[in-house]
């Protein structure tokens, strides 16, 4: 039987030492301070869970792992005006295909606006299809994602649907089903309803007692929102009402 290359990466395993604090930063997180083994989808793998739970802190541990900087973009742009590492990086083994990918890329929310500036200020476009900055922040995300994905790659998102709408987010999940045909795995942290009815992902709910694989409808993401959108005049009066 002939191996698949994907999933590029296979998958996460963590050794946390003797001498690591773990009343301290990121150890002392619940979800990671279990954290054993985490198995990716060939396609595409959701971290899901609450603010501060470690999904994020674990998304980026693995993308510098993988070469990328603290910051985002390409293995070759190195932007990092942060002023710390990640003591999760070290803890981590990845277990990768035999087969590496052409392409690779790794996107926070939080600090695009600085690899936006970074690219901007280089000759060219980068590929992105004009200068970043001349967008809006979800107009961006999508240049990166219609333009500068170019298939064949692992693709890291953090929160990707912070800047886009609705309509984009479906936008966007259409074109990552575009890039998962072009033989791409995604590894995706969301709030978003909409990516996480992505087909058969899977998806990692990041909890107190650590990380538990959860079908789409058993989300709190999709409880939460259908519940409201069936019932938003009652939700609204109880959210709403005066002590």
């Amino acid at each position: 039987m002939a191996l698949e290359p994907r999933p590029y990466l296979r998958r996460v395993s963590a050794s946390v030492g003797a001498d690591v604090d773990r009343s301290a930063y990121p150890f002392n997180i619940p979800a990671l301070a279990s954290l054993q083994q985490v198995d990716f989808h060939p396609d595409v793998t959701f971290f899901i869970g609450e603010n501060g739970s470690g999904k994020s802190t674990l998304l980026e541990a693995i993308a510098l792992s993988l070469g990328f900087s603290m910051e985002g973009g390409t293995r070759s742009v190195r932007v990092n005006t942060a002023s710390h590492g990640s003591p999760l990086q070290d803890s981590l083994q990845l277990t990768r295909s035999y087969k590496m990918p052409r392409d690779g890329y790794f996107f926070r929310a939080e600090s695009f606006f600085n690899v936006a500036t970074y690219m901007d200020q280089l000759p060219g476009d980068g590929g992105y299809g004009g200068l970043l900055h001349e967008r809006s922040h979800g107009e961006a995300f999508m240049a990166v994602l219609l333009n500068k994905f170019r298939g064949n790659g692992l693709y890291l998102l953090d929160e990707p649907e912070a800047a886009l709408s609705p309509n984009r987010q479906l936008a966007a999940l259409a074109a990552i089903h575009q890039l998962v045909q072009r033989e791409s795995q995604f590894i995706i942290v969301t709030h978003s309803p909409i990516l996480l009815a992505y087909p058969n992902a899977r998806i990692y709910s990041f909890e107190e007692d650590g990380l538990r694989q959860v079908a789409y409808e058993d989300t709190e993401h999709y409880a939460v929102t259908r519940d409201f959108l069936n019932h938003y005049p009652q939700r609204l009066d109880r959210l709403l009402a005066e002590d």
